[in-house]
């Protein structure tokens, strides 16, 4: 049983998304603007929020912004707005998915599934197997060597997939679909730039150490 909190100012829109959600057994809590949300999140942080773009008192986005500046709870925007430059916005946000209004509410909850399965996957072990980092997932945190790198949110859920398994080589395919799930327009490229940031934020806490392996033709691994 998951808790997903609704914002948006649409009673139609929220209560058909509540009705569906409530009837696979989640509960839902719902809030009409930005100010409501973030009072809800402080006091009872949700497993997954479902955010209107378009609310009465601060945009979907700007919400989120500031939701990432103490969180790193998946998020699903809904939007009336299908342009491209929305859509990027809201993953260079963070967000897990985007849904453009008018929408099928169980094709929403098809994808509320499917995210909370990844996310319930990304923090089933509370420490990596390897004796350089350490994984707080309560605080969404990997420290290595002792000092907390600094991480976007899909750098974060990179590094923690590469953990789990030491020494095992994945894929890029296989990265891609763990780390950036629906985001349609990720590439190979999205996962060789994210690993070369990540070992740039590495190699300024160790210098002379290089944990995350290149496999041409294959992949990559975290060899501690």
């Amino acid at each position: 049983m998951s808790r997903i909190l609704i914002i948006d100012d649409e009673p139609a829109i929220a209560d058909t998304l509540a009705y569906v959600l409530r009837s696979e057994g989640h509960l839902v809590r719902h809030v009409k603007d930005a100010a409501g949300a973030l009072n809800v999140l402080q006091e009872d942080p949700p497993d997954l929020a479902l955010v209107d773009v378009g609310l009465p008192d601060l945009s979907g986005f700007e919400l989120v912004r500031r939701i990432r500046a103490f969180s790193m709870l998946p998020v699903i925007f809904l939007t009336a707005r299908s342009d491209e430059i929305d859509r990027v916005t809201g993953f260079e946000l963070g967000a897990d998915d985007y849904v453009v209004k008018p929408f099928s509410p169980r094709e929403v909850a098809g994808r509320v599934r499917a995210i909370l399965r990844r996310a319930g996957a990304a923090t089933a072990p509370q420490s990596a197997p390897t004796a350089e980092f350490r994984v707080i997932e309560p605080e969404a945190r990997i420290e290595y060597r002792g000092q907390t790198l600094a991480l976007t949110r899909f750098e974060y859920r990179l590094l923690l997939h590469l953990l789990r398994a030491p020494r095992r080589v994945f894929s890029r395919e296989q990265l891609l679909d763990a780390v950036w799930g629906n985001e349609r327009d990720s590439t190979d490229r999205t996962v060789d730039t994210h690993i070369k940031t990540l070992r740039a934020k590495l190699r300024d806490v160790a210098p002379d150490a290089d944990p995350i392996q290149t496999h041409r033709g294959l992949g990559y691994s975290v060899q501690p």
